[in-house]
C-alpha cells in the first residue's frame, strides 16, 4: 500500500513554539524530514494526514512526500499527539 502527502517547506521564521501554534490554527501540522542530508521542516495538511492515520499500514509503509522541489519517499519514525484530543501534534519522517 502506497501513501502521498501534500508537504509545504517552511521558512526558519515558522519555526518553535509559537510558530507551530499558529500552524495549527490554520490546519496545518508541523512535521520534520531527517535522515541522509540536510533536515527539512515541513507542514502537512491536517485532513490529509488524519485519514492517513486511520489505516495500520501507514506507520510501516513507505511515504510519498510531495514538496515543491521534488518527492521525498519517508517513513514515519515518530508521531506526538496532544494528551486528551489525540489530535497529531507533530511528526518526524526519515528518509527511506
Amino acid at each position: 500500500m502506497s501513501f502521498t502527502l501534500t508537504a509545504f517547506v517552511r521558512s526558519t521564521d515558522l519555526q518553535g513554539k509559537g510558530a507551530s501554534r499558529r500552524l495549527r490554527k490554520q490546519n496545518l501540522i508541523p512535521a520534520i524530514v531527517y535522515g541522509k542530508g540536510e533536515p527539512v521542516s515541513i507542514s502537512i495538511k491536517n485532513n490529509e494526514l488524519v485519514r492517513a492515520l486511520e489505516e495500520d499500514a501507514f506507520f510501516t509503509s513507505p511515504i510519498t512526500l510531495t514538496l515543491e522541489n521534488g518527492n521525498e519517499t519517508v517513513t514515519i519514525k515518530a508521531l506526538q499527539r496532544h494528551p486528551s484530543k489525540g489530535v497529531p501534534l507533530h511528526v518526524d519522517f526519515v528518509r527511506a
